[in-house]
């Protein structure tokens, strides 16, 4: 919810904290908070994509500083949107902010974004480590503050709600959370901190009743109360002068409301006075505002969540107070969604039928990279709708006259006789938020693909119905590992599926990008043949050699960008509809995937004429690419060769940087030729018969 300006007031003032060395102690942490703030503060890379193996050494370094002090963490992430609607409006504000911080960060300058697939790869690192995480139906503030009320333990957020909730363990901001630097003797480690009560807050203002501190929140404002309200509070009470000056950070308006509030005896007495201040003829109306505001605040003597954090019971927790779309819902799809396997997108489809995508770096004068993952999307909302038509309780009704187009959505399910399924998907158009109304018809070719029985659908089936989405053929995967599977499906998917299409050195860096995380994870592992291998882990060193570093990325190429993002798109699309299916194909580990300031490197080094095969000088590794680029030619190069344009130029739809003259023009090597309009083109056939001479250019890529 976030009060208005509180944490930038408790935190410039240290008289509202006391120092705690954390050890041997539970620890309920806010996972969304966790996850933005290793991300952004640890000056990783935001304009390319995404850095995601550096983020996972960051997560690996967290937790490891946890245990070593005895810590044990317990993770609560948000769900989907509210479905009361009460924070849409905040939620399409901070998207239409996103957009322009994107574009921003597009064009050199500063901007905050969260690469795409970040939270998948949080996800995946928190199993790999055994550390439990509860994701939540919505909002997650009240079950974290709920947990750690029953846990009486202290909870580690980013969050201004935390000084109004009253936690026994207090309220740990990750602002004063030292896990980088451990202290004390071996047997005594800790985490120097500071911790917030409520107790003490309250004592600094005339000892107030700590149960007035809610209506203080509602009054000062937060995502749920209407900015007017408060302002028409502030307008009409005059509060103590003498609140000005207190400690470092001073703010009037916070010091004053807590001393006026401080007066009354009890929140109901308070809340009269509010009620009389603010008048109008609206008065019951804003009692009922004012009053569910306050109850946002009121904790449960027990959390619902925390069965799902005991080893020992493997119940459901408390369906009460969960939309009753979701209730309905069968066992497995609850699980599935409470333990995050199923992504946020699920419950947004099935409780509101609307999807906020999230912006990510791209050229803001092309369609959103999102459209390049539309297909895989639709067959997420037919799978998740299938039942909708005959539950009442999911038939959302919703005008499209406020000028969202309609796309009808055709493609090869058979429509039924009834009114298609209406989802609203919220995108970039230009510099904008737009909303478009996609017409979703439900399949009758497949009825058992429906939520009441699909987990008991043939693997078989499940898989090609995957497969069927991604347009690829079960024949044409048999010589790709199979934890490389669906990031080849994507890859082909991508290539088909993408305008403009991506270049040749884009495909190329794509495919060595995967080449060199499946050698970076093997070489990783001491058991694997190759972890003590000298040319494997040269040939990621010499890749890894190519990164960006942090002095050379003020340049972004906005075509290269753009395609990474289309990719990521359908990466994140395609990965959400195989966890809804069941996985029928192994869920790759997305920290080695992609790479964003590698593949960047990459792909200019490839555009700059070096060939794939003098950057893999190892012969497994040069296989494994082979075959990479064997299948996604195989399954890509005849569609494109129905086009009188299949590969455009990578230097397409760059943006403003330096054009070469024609003299200065360099030919692009690995494969790859011009045809007559002048556009780069792939030759499937003369690349795979080039088996590379693997080790012969090991010295002319050093020379370079």
């Amino acid at each position: 919810m976030g009060v208005h300006g509180l944490t930038s007031y408790v935190e410039g003032n240290r008289q509202f904290f006391t120092d705690l060395k954390l050890r041997n102690s539970q620890l309920v942490i806010d996972g969304c908070s966790l996850y933005f703030r290793l991300y952004f503060n640890c000056g990783l890379d935001q304009a390319r994509g995404g850095d995601y193996d550096v983020f996972a050494v960051q997560l690996r370094r967290f937790f490891a500083a946890l245990s070593e002090c005895r810590v044990h963490p317990f993770v609560i992430v948000d769900g989907g949107m509210d479905q009361t609607d009460r924070k849409f409006k905040t939620l399409r504000e901070r998207a239409q902010s996103k957009i322009r911080e994107a574009h921003s960060l597009s064009r050199g300058a500063h901007g905050s974004v969260l690469p795409l697939l970040t939270r998948e790869v949080f996800r995946q690192m928190l199993c790999e480590l055994g550390v439990p995480l509860v994701q939540c139906i919505s909002e997650a503030d009240f079950e974290i503050a709920s947990l750690a009320h029953q846990w009486r333990c202290p909870v580690l957020t980013n969050d201004s709600d935390f000084y109004i909730f009253d936690l026994p363990g207090g309220y740990l901001p990750f602002t004063f959370f030292e896990w980088e630097n451990v202290c004390g003797m071996a047997s005594e480690r800790y985490i120097p901190t500071r911790r917030f009560t409520v107790n003490r807050f309250c004592s600094q203002f005339n000892h107030m009743n700590k149960q007035l501190l809610p209506l203080f929140a509602v009054v000062m404002g937060n995502d749920y109360t209407p900015a007017k309200t408060s302002e028409t509070f502030f307008s009409r009470v005059e509060l103590h002068r003498e609140a000005r000056g207190r400690g470092r950070r001073s703010s009037p308006r916070i010091e004053g409301l807590l001393l006026w509030l401080s007066q009354f005896p009890n929140p109901v007495d308070a809340l009269e006075e509010v009620l009389d201040i603010l008048g109008g003829r609206q008065k019951g109306a804003l009692r009922a505002q004012l009053t569910a505001g306050v109850q946002d605040y009121q904790l449960p003597p027990h959390s619902r969540m925390a069965p799902l954090f005991s080893s020992s019971q493997h119940r459901l927790p408390d369906v009460q107070g969960f939309p009753a779309v979701l209730v309905s819902k069968p066992e497995w799809l609850l699980r599935g969604i409470l333990s995050g396997r199923l992504p946020p997108v699920m419950m947004d489809v099935l409780v509101l039928q609307r999807v906020l995508l999230m912006p990510q770096v791209e050229n803001t004068r092309l369609p959103s990279s999102h459209e390049a993952s539309s297909g895989i999307r639709k067959a997420i909302y037919r799978i998740l709708l299938n039942r909708a038509r005959q539950d009442p309780a999911t038939q959302v009704q919703r005008s499209r006259a406020s000028g969202g187009k309609t796309r009808v959505d055709q493609g090869g399910w058979c429509p039924g006789s009834s009114a298609p399924s209406v989802v609203e998907e919220y995108d970039r158009l230009d510099l904008n938020l737009k909303r478009t109304s996609i017409e979703v018809h439900l399949t009758t070719t497949h009825p058992e693909l429906n939520l009441n029985t699909l987990d008991r659908v043939a693997a078989s089936v499940r898989l090609q119905v995957l497969l069927g989405t991604l347009g690829v053929m079960e024949h044409v995967l048999q010589p790709v590992p199979l934890h490389l599977r669906l990031a080849v499906c994507v890859t082909c998917f991508w290539v088909k599926s993408s305008t403009p299409r991506p270049s040749s050195s884009v495909l190329r860096c794509l495919l060595l990008g995967l080449v060199c995380g499946e050698f970076r994870r093997r070489v990783a592992q001491p058991g694997d043949p190759l972890h003590s291998c000298a040319a494997t882990a040269g040939v990621c060193k010499r890749l890894d050699q190519l990164r960006l570093p942090a002095g050379q990325r003020k340049g972004l190429d906005l075509a290269v960008a753009h395609a990474l993002s289309q990719w990521q798109s359908c990466m994140w699309a395609a990965l959400s509809l195989n966890q809804l299916l069941g996985c029928p194909l192994p869920e790759p580990h997305c920290v080695w995937l992609f790479s964003g300031t590698l593949l960047h490197g990459v792909e200019a080094a490839l555009r700059g004429g070096h060939q794939a095969e003098s950057m893999l000088a190892g012969v497994v590794a040069g296989q494994l690419y082979t075959v990479l680029f064997g299948v996604v030619m195989g399954c890509v190069g005849q569609a494109h060769t129905a086009h009188s344009a299949p590969f455009p130029s990578a230097d397409c739809g760059r943006g403003r940087g330096k054009r070469r003259g024609r003299g200065q023009s360099k030919r692009r090597q690995g494969g790859g030729g011009r045809n007559s309009s002048g556009r780069e083109e792939m030759h499937p056939a003369s690349s795979l018969e080039n088996r590379f001479g693997l080790l012969s250019c090991e010295d002319d890529w050093d020379q370079d």
